[in-house]
């Protein structure tokens, strides 16, 4: 265990009330927000999820890191396979199990090297108190690649885990239903594939995607995909069962029978968006080139600023009325520390 630079407010509990429904985020104003960095000195997170009154995260070289009670801690993920941590591959999404408060059981996805080269994979893991430590394979060969990996796991309302998957830059996957590459893959918590997957007897949920980092669902249950586009045109899609999302086919407003528009897109210019959460009925998206928060104006399909620091936002995370995010702050094609913060944004006033 190692503890590290840790930072908490004293004027506020680590876990603030309920958020005010009749309060949008959306027309806010920045001063609106008081902002407090409750962690410093941490590796490249990637994922933030919340158990019970603990924050936990993980760490791109392999760590998972907790902070609760003024304190903060590092555990080493024990995997059966060393982790593949160049660029952005690594210990990437997080999602705890339903009965994590008793099993201490969380799913995890990682990067590793398989005999057929660079490959990411789903795991269970159990925190025991001491160590984390990986106890199953639920999705396996997944392929890898230096940059595009996806990464963000999550479970949906009807129970099963959602994976975000790359596309390896190889053009033909994405389009190819028997690759796991460029996909949003379903599957039970054993691992299975439901029964009600939209092609019978695979993984696949959705396809044709690029670098989709962020999974959320709506109060309605409709799921929302954030995802990198090629040097612009980054897109937020509204997912359906079997939908065909047109990478590498189709991006922007451009059309093709049988394919999917983005439900909005940045044009020329670049989000680089990655995790996403609702807040009551608001999307909010963690931008890595745009480096702030914002928020989806969903009549204009576009995006609004919450809170920008000049840093750049991996993940969001509401909790009560206030808005963890997690920063990283080097590049995947950059090298050396990335210096970077868990920033608590609260309601000023």
């Amino acid at each position: 265990m190692a503890l590290i630079s840790l930072a908490l407010s004293n004027s506020a509990p680590m876990i603030a009330e309920a958020q005010d429904a009749a309060t949008p985020i959306l027309g806010r104003s920045e001063s609106a927000w008081t902002s407090t960095v409750v962690a410093e000195g941490l590796d490249y997170p990637w994922d933030i999820v919340l158990g019970g009154e603990r924050l936990i995260l993980t760490e791109k070289a392999g760590s998972v890191v907790t902070v609760a009670g003024g304190e903060l801690q590092r555990h080493t993920l024990e995997t059966s396979h060393p982790l593949r941590t160049e660029g952005g591959a690594g210990l990437l999404g997080i999602a705890l199990a339903p009965d994590f408060a008793s099993s201490g059981r969380a799913f995890f996805y990682y990067s590793y090297v398989a005999s057929s080269g660079p490959a990411n994979r789903v795991v269970s893991a159990v925190f025991d108190g001491g160590a984390w430590r990986e106890t199953g394979i639920l999705i396996d060969g997944i392929p890898g690649h230096r940059l595009y990996n996806g990464g963000r796991i999550a479970i949906g309302p009807d129970g099963h885990l959602y994976v975000t998957t790359g596309w390896t830059e190889n053009y033909d996957l994405p389009q190819d239903p028997d690759s796991m590459a460029g996909k949003i893959l379903r599957v039970t918590l054993d691992g299975a594939v439901p029964a009600d997957n939209p092609f019978p007897g695979s993984k696949v949920y959705s396809y044709g995607h690029r670098n989709p980092q962020g999974l959320a669902w709506s109060p309605a249950g409709e799921l929302f995909v954030s995802e990198h586009g090629q040097s612009a045109l980054d897109e937020i899609n509204r997912v359906e069962p079997g939908g065909n999302y047109g990478w590498p086919e189709i991006q922007g407003d451009e059309t093709r029978d049988g394919m999917k528009a983005p439900f909005a897109h940045s044009g020329r210019s670049t989000w680089a968006q990655s995790g996403i959460a609702f807040a009551g009925e608001e999307l909010l998206v963690a931008a890595l080139q745009g480096k702030g928060l914002y928020v989806l104006d969903g009549a204009n399909r576009s995006l609004k600023p919450v809170f920008e620091t000049g840093e750049r936002y991996r993940q969001v995370l509401p909790v009560g009325s206030d808005l963890f995010v997690i920063t990283t702050n080097r590049s995947p094609r950059g090298q050396g520390a990335s210096n970077d913060s868990l920033i608590r944004l609260s309601p000023a006033g």
